[in-house]
């Protein structure tokens, strides 16, 4: 809504972090019949009528790249009118101004937040009323927030802070180009109720039996004191009290002072990551603290079931790993000082999260803010976080592996959903970060530079990758010319689609002559070159065969050893060619690294190390740069749900959008009875199997033409119905 732009306030005052701002405007409405309010903030916003929160959105107007997109929201407020009304509207900092990265920057892209809305009234009459944001009715008014952040909480006086009173001015500064309305955003979603409660000394802890980025609600009728203070964390100490060190810089505290009012506190302008909280200041009775989880809107498409019960928890795991991290951007954690939109995390758990969930609306936003940051990068580069921080170039770490987002992702949200929109919509930004990636391979054909390679691989540190990570970094540019070459074929693209063959091929080459032998071994000896190699260069035949013997080979001899990038591919990989049982003994495998070993741990969401808790009870306070970097809720590891749907399900697409679909599930029986389904564009597909007997016995449901495949490898052609099978094995 264009008129937005001319109606910005802001209150002028020495920049402190945290600070909230609180506006209100008194508004006659006698006659009304509708009222539409429409607005957007540099910062984060809450807006309440009469007392009551308008929407049901937080973080509003959401993340996006301030320099060039901002988003509004537009709500009916019929229902909520009296005659006499009070518009209040809280501004918070947010990621515009507030503290935020890794770095703990403030004023990233704006030196104070600043709102704008437009309540239109139209009247009995026919005539149209307007109140603004900038009319002389707007005051400012003394603020309950003594602080309010994403890394440290929010400060809050229920009967009003410590902060003067200082008027609104016009918002003078830069406005993005594009202001545009949010198709999606964050909600409270699900309420987790406490599991167990215990006294530490003067503290008492709260198990809410599930690590999630949710927030506590108060209610001060439950307080026996007048101010009480949470802590939050994922995991306690030995000694049963809470554990923060992985916070770092982060206190994600909740500290509130109650006064006369009886209305609930929730917080508005912070969430967190965390399973325990600890309660200090009054004592704890029911009621007195409710949970409740905050994630992305999306509608759920996907289901798993098992009779092993690890297996199962794991599924979840990695449910709860994307429901904690889809907050506005795919974050890589929610609990420490970061929290950003990263592009690698993204995209190695894009296929499993759009089983879990419908999320095209959120990829759709996200590519766009990869477009818009990648307009300010000099070299064209997309950045490892996104929305980007403002101007900048590619830096010493090449971060391949990263900006591939920009490839990969449009290409599954084509074969997952059936569009090709994200395709035609990215191109010019895909060919944009090509042809970077091909200037920085020089005649050489390949980008050889310091890079994470394939990240947290345990034994392979910082130092090793980035003299190793060539076979790594190299096979994303490999995927980036094929998806390129494909995507500009398809739109009738000639001169690029020939261009970009021309220099796969020539890529490819290099790539071969410099990382594979030919005995199959790899110059870089480690599992993630092979598996990375396997996935998207070596053409099949007999070198690719030589490749994959060796690396089945080392998975014997050394266990699994991948990072981010690799796992994603590892158990696909080995089912696909015949090593389906190795696949399932790594799934299953009990022992540091793996899946098991987190979930025998305790573990409800997916970790960030393979180790985070080491096998000694320790957690593993490894440091990057000049702090510790352990997660316990972090979504890469979880990228091991594509597995699920796609393998152990058995349910892939064999044409876009799955109007035909691919029925192929692999059995185990250390799995026992196994159900699941995926709502697709098509559809609901369900599968279930159990072995019993020296008998597999399948079901299918398919509402679209399928080919299924049976335990024996026979291939059954059929149409939209349900069927049944039994093989004996």
């Amino acid at each position: 809504m264009s008129d937005l732009r001319s109606h910005f306030i802001t209150v002028e005052r020495p920049f402190k972090e945290g600070t909230v701002e609180v506006f209100e405007q008194r508004i006659p409405a006698a006659g009304v019949e509708r009222a539409v309010l429409s607005i957007t903030a540099l910062g984060v916003y809450e807006a309440e009528l009469n007392g009551k929160k308008i929407g049901d959105l937080l973080f509003t107007p959401g993340y996006t790249y301030y320099p060039k997109d901002l988003h509004y929201q537009v709500y009916d407020v019929t229902a909520l009118l009296a005659e006499e009304n009070l518009l209040r509207v809280y501004l918070g900092q947010g990621w515009y101004c507030g503290r935020f990265t890794c770095d703990n920057k403030v004023q990233i892209y704006g030196e104070r937040p600043a709102v704008s809305w437009v309540l239109r009234m139209e009247m009995a009459d026919g005539s149209v009323c307007l109140s603004c944001s900038d009319d002389e009715s707007v005051k400012a008014v003394r603020s309950p927030y003594e602080y309010a952040g994403f890394y440290d909480g929010e400060i809050c006086h229920a009967d009003g802070g410590p902060d003067s009173v200082t008027q609104p001015i016009p918002y003078t500064g830069p406005v993005p180009e594009v202001l545009e309305e949010s198709a999606a955003g964050v909600k409270i979603q699900e309420e987790i109720p406490v599991q167990t409660v215990t006294k530490a000394g003067d503290a008492t802890i709260l198990d809410f039996g599930q690590n999630f980025a949710g927030i506590i609600e108060i209610d001060p009728t439950k307080m026996t004191d007048s101010t009480l203070k949470l802590r939050h964390g994922e995991i306690l100490n030995p000694d049963g009290t809470l554990y923060t060190t992985n916070l770092r810089k982060a206190k994600a505290e909740t500290v509130y002072h109650k006064g006369i009012s009886t209305d609930k506190y929730r917080p508005r302008f912070t969430y967190m990551g965390f399973r325990y909280v600890e309660l200090t200041g009054t004592d704890y009775e029911p009621g007195l603290l409710t949970a409740y989880a905050v994630y992305n809107e999306m509608e759920r498409t996907g289901s798993f079931s098992c009779d092993n019960a690890l297996v199962d928890q794991l599924y979840r795991n990695q449910v709860w790993g994307q429901k904690s991290n889809y907050v506005e951007v795919p974050a890589d954690c929610p609990q420490r000082d970061e929290r950003m939109g990263y592009t690698g995390d993204g995209h190695v758990f894009a296929l499993t999260g759009a089983y879990n969930f419908d999320t095209e609306a959120f990829w759709a936003k996200f590519l766009k803010d990869i477009r818009y940051s990648q307009m300010d990068n000099s070299e064209g580069y997309v950045a490892p976080t996104i929305p980007a921080q403002g101007p900048a170039g590619i830096g010493f770490l090449t971060m391949l592996g990263w900006g591939n987002c920009v490839t990969i992702v449009p290409e599954m949200l084509y074969w997952q959903y059936g569009t090709d929109r994200y395709l035609r919509e990215q191109y010019e930004s895909m060919k944009t970060f090509v042809e970077c990636e091909i200037r920085k391979m020089g005649d050489a054909g390949l980008w050889l530079a310091p890079n994470l390679g394939d990240w947290l691989t345990m034994g392979k540190d910082v130092a090793f990758m980035a003299m190793h990570n060539g076979p790594v970094s190299n096979a994303f540019i490999v995927n980036d010319l094929r998806i390129l070459a494909w995507t500009a074929e398809r739109f009738g693209k000639t001169g690029d689609a020939e261009r970009y063959a021309a220099q796969l091929e020539k890529t490819r080459k290099a790539y071969l002559s410099a990382f594979v032998k030919d005995d199959g071994t790899m110059t870089d000896d480690y599992q993630g070159a092979y598996i990375m190699a396997l996935r998207f260069v070596i053409p099949r035949g007999e070198l690719w065969d030589k490749v994959f013997a060796k690396l089945v080979d080392k998975i014997h001899a050394e266990g699994m050893q991948t990072g981010f990038f690799a796992t994603e591919h590892l158990l696909p990989l080995l089912a696909d060619n015949g090593e389906a049982k190795l696949a399932f003994d790594l799934l299953l495998q009990e022992e540091c690294p793996g899946w098991m070993y987190q979930v025998k741990r305790g573990a409800t969401t997916v970790w960030e190390r393979w180790d985070a808790l080491r096998p000694d009870g320790t957690v593993n306070e490894s440091k990057m740069s000049d702090d510790n970097m352990v997660s316990f809720n972090h979504y890469a590891f979880g990228s091991v749900g594509e597995f699920y749907y796609r393998y152990i399900l058995g349910i892939q697409p064999l044409e876009p959008g799955f109007s035909k679909v691919r029925i192929r599930p692999f059995m185990d029986e250390r799995l026992g009875s196994v159900k699941g389904s995926y709502r697709s564009r098509a559809g609901e597909i369900a599968v279930s199997w159990q072995m019993q007997d020296g008998i597999a016995m399948l079901e299918v449901v398919t509402p679209m033409p399928a080919e299924i495949v049976l335990p024996d490898g026979e291939v059954k052609q059929v149409l939209a119905g349900t069927y049944q099978y039994q093989q004996a094995l």
